[in-house]
């Protein structure tokens, strides 16, 4: 005999009365319990600093990014706690890296903004670079940035990337981890550019400083930001002419600028290109160190959400000069899991596009 089934609408009195009080039950338990870990977090949060490091000199566009982030962050995480803004440059954003992942205590407190280069450095095989890039807390990205290479014109210099094929030209760069090391790199490495690298510059600000002396030629991971944030006057007045851009998209923000992959010649190429050039969707990223807890880290990455659409933010992001183009944090997980099911020859390629 097939056992007897029963739904809530076909029992009635004390049986009826006892299955509504037993789901009341549950569900306020599931309310309470969601309640309660909000409370959690918000209680924690509340009266503490968070720690927002800028893994750049100050005066650049991480730099800029983090504080104008800082000013506006709290007002979005539950308990409303102050963030500070502060600096730990070093090896092209890496020493900030390295803090995060293994120094930085993982209760929500402290965060940290670098390189979308430094977070490939352990696939492209750098040893100093301690950390597993899919481990970070990752909040998300500010900006999916486009980056440009300007050259600076004087009587003689390129004034295209073509010409840049037969005219030698010189560009400044950090940090071998850096992007101002990298870009050009890769345009001599990988496209047969006629460049010259000098590095070891700490920031942008230095580089624009070594253009204005006559030092080197030109300068590359200037994205939409850091040129309205440290070359607006120079890039207006043709002084500096951006000559190539790269990243996940094109932008025609400085007119007709071709893009890094118009240049590919082979399969192999453009896959190196999408290892330096497609990490630009983490322009902007924001990470904290593996372990935050579940509950923290989701605020955390509810705020970042809420305060990219916040009018007084955008407002501000605006009047410095900053590009905001956020990606979710599963976007920014997303790319580096698929960065890291590339093959060893890709990489392998790529490392020997920056020289080593």
């Amino acid at each position: 005999m097939a056992p007897t089934r029963y739904s809530a609408g076909c029992l009635r009195g004390p049986a009826r009365a006892a299955l509504r009080a037993a789901f009341c039950a549950t569900l306020c338990t599931a309310v309470l319990s969601g309640s309660a870990r909000a409370d959690a977090v918000s209680d924690f949060y509340t009266g503490k600093t968070i720690t927002l490091i800028a893994g750049f000199p100050p005066g650049g566009g991480y730099d800029t990014y983090v504080r104008v982030l800082a000013r506006h962050y709290g007002r979005f995480i539950v308990g409303h706690p102050s963030v500070v803004a502060t600096n730990m440059p070093g090896a092209g954003s890496l020493l900030a890296a390295n803090f995060i992942y293994s120094k930085a205590p993982n209760d929500g407190l402290t965060l940290a903004m670098f390189a979308a280069s430094a977070a490939m450095e352990p696939l492209l095989g750098n040893k100093s670079a301690l950390f597993d890039a899919t481990r970070f807390s990752w909040i998300g990205s500010m900006s999916q940035d486009v980056a440009f290479c300007g050259v600076w014109q004087t009587p003689g210099s390129a004034q295209t990337f073509d010409e840049m094929m037969t005219t030698e030209t010189i560009f400044g760069g950090g940090a071998t981890s850096a992007i101002t090391f990298q870009h050009p790199m890769v345009l001599k490495n990988v496209l047969s550019a006629k460049i010259r690298v000098i590095p070891g510059y700490p920031g942008t600000r230095e580089v624009n400083l070594a253009m204005h002396r006559g030092e080197v030629n030109g300068t590359c991971g200037l994205y939409i930001s850091t040129i309205n944030s440290s070359f607006r006057d120079e890039v207006a007045s043709g002084q500096l002419k951006p000559v190539i851009q790269m990243g996940n998209k094109k932008s025609d923000e400085y007119g007709n600028v071709p893009s890094v992959f118009d240049y590919a010649r082979t399969d192999m190429d453009r896959a190196v290109l999408d290892v330096h050039f497609k990490q630009l969707l983490l322009g902007r990223a924001v990470a904290g160190p593996p372990g935050i807890p579940a509950d923290r880290l989701k605020a955390l990455r509810d705020a970042l959400v809420a305060a990219m659409k916040d009018k007084d933010f955008l407002a501000e992001a605006e009047k410095v000069g900053l590009d905001i183009d956020p990606a979710s944090a599963e976007e920014v997980e997303q790319l580096l899991i698929r960065f890291a099911a590339y093959p060893p020859e890709v990489f392998r390629k790529a490392q020997e596009a920056i020289g080593r």
